[in-house]
């Protein structure tokens, strides 16, 4: 197929990333022809908006086109991060339900297999179907140590990783297997408690960037280039050579258009918005990529903010300038 030959374009060891990628995210998807159907998609967004950007804002096409397509790119392979560890999230809030089922399979008198496969539930989700295949690989005569050890690297999450090993450390040394996994169990569960407690804690914070960024910022931003808009046109009216003052002051006619402080603006309030929304990742999650969801929100909501600001400026105070 021509969109498997496209995949072959990137270099194998992107391919390699991104297959990494996809098995954590357990997409059955043939990495190339993930790849060959992204690479025509984001190229046919990066044309259009490449178009429409140098139409509104008079810069060239083709920069737009590379600039809008890498951050398309960047854009696809974070969501992917994003969505692997939304993954993650979700197994270590259910890890410590998961063992104290282990655990009270085990004390019921079930072999570790079976109480591996009847732990397997619906409600655990991405870890049913994982549970389910160790406790199978134990029944067919798999190690208990290598078959945890292979479900730990299924699921990029560290805090499983540790818990697993944890696991294994505990059976070499003889520990019985059902009180290892109650206590491991409640340490994870006192440990989730501790991180929810945190991340309310930091709630205002992430109010107090959002709000300053997505409104305050606009507004500055559109009242100040209506402010200079109104200066060009005013000072534009007036003959400089005719102004005389003893003051140690020049005039001097102004040379910056509407339409740059427009495009610096917009600029501006954009990669505001990039950063802030890595800080607000960085707050929320402890990972700066956990922000690369608020990019596209925070931008739609300065961008609207500043024109609406703008607008509504140009209406209530037309009649007053005579605009």
């Amino acid at each position: 197929m021509i969109h498997k030959l496209f995949g072959y374009l990137y270099p194998r060891r992107i391919r390699e990333s991104y297959n990494v990628l996809l098995a954590y995210n357990h997409f059955n998807y043939n990495v190339e022809k993930f790849l060959g159907t992204s690479l025509i998609i984001i190229t046919i967004i990066s044309a259009v908006l490449g178009v429409l950007i140098e139409y509104y804002l008079g810069i060239p096409w083709f920069i737009n086109v590379i600039i809008i397509f890498i951050l398309l790119q960047i854009y696809e392979y974070t969501l992917l991060v994003l969505h692997t560890d939304r993954i993650a999230s979700k197994v270590e809030e259910i890890i410590p339900d998961v063992l104290h089922l282990i655990s009270s399979n085990l004390r019921s008198g079930l072999t570790i297999d079976q109480a591996l496969i009847l732990s397997a539930r619906p409600e655990f989700g991405p870890l049913e179907r994982e549970i389910y295949k160790v406790g199978k690989d134990i029944t067919l005569g798999v190690p208990i140590e290598k078959a945890l050890t292979e479900f730990g690297y299924k699921i990029k999450s560290d805090k499983l990783k540790k818990t697993i090993q944890l696991i294994i450390t505990g059976l070499r040394s003889g520990g019985e297997l059902a009180n290892l996994l109650e206590e491991t169990a409640e340490n994870l569960r006192q440990q989730n408690i501790v991180e929810q407690k945190i991340r309310s804690s930091v709630a205002m914070y992430f109010i107090f960037i959002f709000i300053a960024v997505g409104i305050g910022g606009p507004i500055l931003f559109s009242l100040s280039s209506f402010l200079i808009e109104i200066l060009a046109k005013v000072l534009g009216e007036i003959s400089i050579e005719s102004i005389k003052t003893t003051l140690p002051v020049t005039f001097t006619k102004i040379t910056i258009g509407t339409d740059f402080v427009i495009m610096f603006s917009i600029i501006s309030l954009v990669t505001t918005s990039i950063l802030s929304s890595l800080v607000l990742g960085l707050i929320v999650k402890g990972k700066e990529r956990e922000g690369a969801k608020y990019i596209p929100i925070l931008i739609l909501i300065t961008v609207v903010v500043f024109y609406t600001v703008r607008y509504l400026m140009e209406k209530l105070l037309s009649n007053l300038l005579l605009f």
